[in-house]
């Protein structure tokens, strides 16, 4: 990979990429099936994934017709990642040994081991015989969809899709690495203005928050909606504030720290909860709610914004989700991506059925949502969120910030990038768009 490396760094052309050799393996962040028991009756906090992720190379797959190899340059950390690492909610390595019963190409992905990671920017080194569309050279950012497109289910809202499953989680082969296989429908255009670092961290958690918010497949926002955002600085909540600012939303943010709350001040946020201020106690204990807590909360969204929220932008789970569906307005929307507190639920029903209120699931994005939340990225409209930048062989220490909410933001990985600030090729925009706005996140 280091003549591969050399070569980006260079700005060698198409065909001097494309006759470059693939190495036979390359370096990665990894977890082994023979570890999946590692943390058995431990509490999910003790799990600890610089126990879990491992550096090392791996063998280079075989390249799919409809596949490139992607010379990543950076990549970021997910939650997700997190999931993989502490083997839970459950091994990932069940969905890659169903995977691998859908097709010959398929059954690369069913190894003792699987290398992680949902994001990725880097250079196009090499594509299927397939491929139309994208050259060796070009500069990509993926997304994490991962569909056999042959299946009807995925014609639609490929998010529907009976074999859609996320790249790097569900799949083998992912992007915390110096190479990885990609689907040619996971590519996207690299913003331009931005550096490696900063173009790997926006896919995942930027395309989430759009379908959440912006798309019909989701809450639908418009104009003069008030929004309660949970983690309103962290990886998904933090793209969701800029959806809302800039689609004129009235966003309400709930952080944990004065110093979360002057980032969203900088933003233009007017309607800030320091949660930990607030003392909320929406549990008495482990299996009693307290809906006097969520009352209260009720009662300071309004006395910040006049008015119960049109949407809820729901994704800590257990801990605030009977909150969240009681402070939603009558005929209000609770939408939800994730339960980082705990996945099984519950709430009061009458304050929902007889509120008319409605619960939109949301996973990831499909293919043209994907794209057109990257379009704003690239158009210097929606900004990256990155707070710090973290070396390969540090994975395990990124993920566990990330498990332990230390973390502002995404927190980016450098691959084959030798260091912070390259790739920019049009400062131009970068100066226009300005550096107060790409680095506000910046630790």
């Amino acid at each position: 990979m280091d003549k591969i490396r050399d070569a980006i760094l260079a700005g060698a052309d198409s065909a001097a990429l494309a006759a470059l050799p693939v190495p036979e393996s390359y370096r990665a962040a990894f977890v082994r099936a023979e570890d999946t028991a590692m943390f058995e009756g431990m509490a999910s906090d003790a799990k600890d994934p610089r126990q879990s992720i491992h550096i090392g190379d791996v063998p280079t797959p075989e390249l799919a017709p409809d596949e490139v190899y992607v010379a990543v340059m950076a990549s970021s950390i997910n939650f997700n990642t997190v999931w993989s690492s502490i083997f839970e909610p459950v091994s990932t390595f069940g969905p890659m040994k169903r995977l691998a019963r859908e097709s010959e190409w398929a059954k690369r992905h069913d190894q003792p081991y699987q290398v992680i990671g949902s994001d990725a920017s880097g250079v196009v080194v090499k594509v299927g015989s397939a491929v139309r569309l994208w050259k060796p050279g070009d500069h990509v950012t993926v997304h994490c969809n991962h569909v056999d497109d042959q299946d009807n289910t995925a014609h639609d809202d490929s998010m529907l899709a009976a074999n859609q499953r996320i790249w790097g989680y569900e799949t083998n082969f992912g992007g915390l690495a110096d190479l990885s296989v990609v689907k040619a429908n996971q590519l996207m255009p690299k913003p331009a203005h931005l550096t490696w670092e900063e173009a790997a961290v926006n896919a995942l958690c930027n395309s989430t928050s759009y379908r959440m918010l912006v798309s019909q497949n989701g809450a639908a926002m418009k104009q003069g909606d008030v929004v309660l955002i949970w983690g309103a600085t962290g990886g998904i909540g933090a793209y969701a504030t800029q959806y809302v600012l800039n689609g004129g939303g009235i966003p309400v943010c709930v952080v944990s720290n004065a110093e979360k709350a002057k980032i969203l001040r900088d933003m233009g946020v007017e309607a800030i909860i320091d949660r930990k201020e607030a003392g909320y106690k929406f549990w008495k204990d482990e299996h009693t709610h307290d809906e006097s807590e969520w009352r209260r909360l009720g009662s300071d969204i309004r006395d910040l914004v006049g008015e119960d929220p049109d949407i809820v932008f729901e994704h800590p789970g257990r801990s605030t989700f009977a909150a969240s569906m009681y402070v939603a307005k009558r005929g209000g929307t609770v939408v939800t991506c994730a339960a980082t507190s705990g996945f099984m639920m519950e709430f009061d029903n009458r304050h929902f059925w007889m509120r008319l209120k409605r619960l939109v699931g949301s996973h990831f994005a499909n293919y043209q949502e994907a794209w057109q939340a990257n379009r704003l990225i690239a158009k210097g409209m929606i900004h990256p969120v990155i707070s710090q930048t973290f070396a390969l062989d540090q994975t395990g220490e990124a993920a566990f910030q990330i498990h332990h909410n230390m973390h502002e933001g995404k927190l980016g990985v450098l691959c084959l990038a030798p260091e912070e600030g390259l790739g920019v090729t049009d400062p131009e925009l970068r100066a226009k768009v300005g550096e107060a706005n790409l680095t506000r996140f910046r630790r």
